[in-house]
Formats: structure tokens, sequence, C-alpha cells
């Protein structure tokens, strides 16, 4: 059932792009020659990329937005405990007295399309680099339909999660191609099939999977200028990873606010952990069973062009 969603949210996302397209080509066919001339001489100035998202991060997902050249955004991820069942509820102040995962990251912009990113999460004391491209912007006036972002990390756990035999496998891999759409000013919506591959068994369950595919989605849909809501789903394709061994699909609701400088999300999930790589790996908390959790992410934007531009002046 959940791939049968997952399809149909695709097909969804296809036929809103296959109608735009035709409806830009119907103006384009409407017009006079003339008209036409002037827009093929104008077409450079007027196809204005799109900014889709509000941030690079949703609730699961990272989005296609980059940061721009000479941009650091610092990232504080927070995930508390449950928030009901067997170990939530009041003895834990409904997760709040308890702490399931932290992530702090860095993300530069080397140019306006390109971005480094460092960052360490808790569990599994798992420290990742990633390198993100912009690789197309949606585009205003009939130009690209869709923005596509490439993004490849590698993770490594330097402490005893579990016991390794070398170096080599503590490392994990991920690669994701983001596909974004905005249908209009209210909704966005994003697709994004991954491949993770591990050195080793990564969860407390012996897994015979190292490596396979998943797809994320996740739309967000405008309440006010300010404010989005935000729903992020992923689906593990692991043979291995399904409920009759106690693995979940991970998924996240959340409520974001933009004030100035800052992207505030407030959330509740049952993934337990917040780097993609764990959490796809190893999601084994139930939302039926009261294990979804409160959590919240702090993106803070530091400008460093603002120093250059000083100077020269």
């Amino acid at each position: 059932m959940k791939k049968y969603l997952i399809l149909s949210c695709f097909l969804l996302s296809c036929a809103g792009l296959m109608a735009q397209k035709a409806d830009t080509t119907k103006k384009a066919d409407s017009g006079t020659s003339t008209d036409s001339l002037l827009n093929s001489l104008n077409s450079d100035t007027k196809k204005e990329p799109i900014a889709i998202f509000k941030s690079s991060r949703l609730v699961l997902s990272q989005t296609t937005e980059t940061v721009k050249k000479k941009n650091l955004n610092f990232l504080v991820i927070h995930r508390f405990g449950d928030f009901a069942g067997r170990d939530g509820g009041g003895q834990t102040y409904f997760g709040l007295d308890a702490v399931a995962d932290v992530y702090l990251g860095f993300e530069y912009g080397l140019t306006d399309n390109l971005n480094i990113d460092i960052g360490r999460t808790t569990i599994g004391g798992l420290a990742d680099g990633e390198i993100k491209y912009a690789m197309i912007h949606q585009t205003t006036n009939g130009g690209s339909p869709v923005a596509v972002t490439l993004l490849g990390e590698a993770g490594i756990r330097p402490y005893g999660y579990i016991s390794y035999n070398t170096f080599r496998d503590r490392i994990s891999y991920l690669a994701q191609i983001m596909v974004a759409h905005q249908f209009s000013p209210g909704f966005d919506l994003q697709i994004t099939p991954t491949y993770v591959s591990n050195n080793s068994q990564t969860t407390l369950a012996p897994s015979p999977e190292l490596r396979y595919m998943s797809i994320l989605a996740a739309a967000r849909i405008k309440i006010s200028k300010p404010m989005g809501l935000i729903i992020d789903y992923a689906h593990p394709f692991s043979s291995f990873r399904n409920t009759g061994n106690g693995f979940y699909d991970p998924l996240g609701i959340g409520l974001e606010i933009e004030t100035g400088g800052h992207v505030f999300t407030m959330n509740i999930t049952n993934a337990k952990a917040i780097d993609e790589i764990n959490y796809l790996n190893d999601t084994q908390s139930n939302f039926s069973k009261g294990q979804f959790r409160l959590g919240f992410t702090i993106s803070r934007i530091f400008d460093f062009n603002h120093r250059h531009k000083s100077t020269e002046k």
C-alpha cells in the first residue's frame, strides 16, 4: 500500500508538470511572431530561478536548496524520547526528559550551487561529510519545470556502536538525486531516489542487506507567508527492513517558521535518528505504539559577503 502511495505522489507530480508544459506551449502559440521574437531575445533575463523551499532541511529530507556563496548555515537538530508507549508518557515528561538524537552541522557555500557540509550525530557517533550540487533550478516563464540537486555523503562511526574488524567497516555511503517542483507558491513537492551502501552491519539486528535503494517523498504546504506544513516520508526497498523484523518506514510531520535569518521547524516523527544513513538503516519505532517523538530544527545563516563588501567601500 505504501508503495502505491509513493507511486501516486510521483504520478501526480508528473501530471502537474505536463499540465504546466501544455499551458506554456498554448501561451507561446497564441502570441504573434513579433512577440515570439521579443520573447526569445529576452528569455535569458526572464527565466529567474525559483526558491522552492525555505531551507536546506525539512524533517527527514534535505532539499534541493543550497547555501549561497560565502554563506554558512549552522544547524541544530534535536529529537526527544518517545512521547508515549513503554518508554514515554508521564514518567519521561512525554519524552522531553530523554534524548534520542542530536545533530550539529555546518553547510558552506563554495559557490551558489556547490556546498560542502560536515556534521555529527549522537547515534553511533556518526560523523558525516557531504558534497551537494544544485544541477538544475526550476525557473519562471517557460524554463526548467523542476529543480535537480545531487548529494553524496560519507559517514564514519569512530566509536564502538557495534564491534568493527577494520576502519573500513566503520564507513557508510549515501547518494541522492533530489527532484523538486513548486506547483504554486502554496505547494511544493520533492521526490528523492536514494542509494545506501554500508561496509558492514550497522543495525543491532543481523541484516544481510548492506546495500539497497530507498525513496523519500516530501511536501510543503503554505499556511501563511512565514509558516508552512511539512509532510516527510521515507521507504527503504529492503526485504529485511520490514515490520516482521521490527522495522518501520520513517514518517515526519512538521511546522516550519521563518524569522529573518532563522528557519525553525517543530516536528513529530517515529525516526529516532536524524542522519539519513542512520534512519534508513534502522528505524524500529512504531507510530501506533506511541513510539514517536517531538523534535526541532534550527537553521541560522551567516553571510560572510558583507565583510567583503565593507572592505571594498
